[in-house]
């Protein structure tokens, strides 16, 4: 009879190792659609997903230690599973503090324009990807909850909210461009959304080293 914990692990391997592929192509998408057009949000969207991946990587490679070593010692187990939480805390950080860089920096000369139909293109299958993914951790934290389950849960849900607002920021400046409303969108979603990453990052950064005690 198989194991019900093994099972578990083995989903949560493969889950982590299907969302890492997926997020591969991230970064490299959107620096072209960086190349087209000069969105304030569509650079700080190529700075996250980079970031991202490094985090998603991290978190794979602790999920496959964790499936091969499973007589590892449970207080070095969740050593690592807080180690990995703290590293997508940190994508997160990083992701809010980079927009809040390039906001500041734009906020009295940014005007808003060249072509992002493929920036659009890139958020909206993120958007689809990332809130499947969301709802993939989210199951698997019930069955067994753990700070890098829990982070990857975070993270996605974050992702997912991101790209609605980098949807959003770019599909007024496709629709309006060198408007003073594609500007706002554009910074003012920007900065919400840097705000939110921030948030999140607190969040998962909490849990994890609460779990300490």
């Amino acid at each position: 009879m198989a194991d019900p914990g093994r099972s578990l692990d083995a989903r949560r391997e493969r889950t982590s190792l299907v969302a890492l592929l997926l997020s591969m192509w991230g970064p490299l998408t959107t620096f072209i659609a960086v190349l087209l057009s000069q969105s304030t949000t569509q650079i700080a969207d190529f700075v996250r997903r980079s970031v991202e991946l490094v985090a998603l990587a991290t978190s794979y490679a602790v999920f496959r230690h964790l499936r091969r070593k499973p007589h590892i010692e449970p207080e070095r187990a969740a050593r690592l599973e807080r180690r990995a939480a703290l590293a997508v805390a940190s994508a997160l950080t990083v992701s809010g503090a980079v927009m809040l860089v390039l906001v500041a920096s734009r906020w009295d000369t940014f005007v808003p324009g060249g072509d992002v139909r493929l920036g659009v293109a890139i958020a909206t299958l993120g958007l689809a990807f990332n809130s499947a993914f969301w709802r993939r951790y989210a199951g698997l934290a019930r069955e067994r909850p753990g700070p890098l389950i829990d982070a990857q849960r975070r993270l996605y849900r974050a992702k997912a909210a991101v790209d609605v607002g980098v949807l959003a920021a770019l599909s007024t400046v496709m629709l309006a461009p060198e408007t003073q409303a594609a500007r706002l969108v554009d910074l003012g979603g920007s900065l919400l959304v840097a705000l939110y990453l921030l948030l999140s990052a607190q969040r998962s950064a909490k849990d994890a080293l609460d779990r300490r005690e």
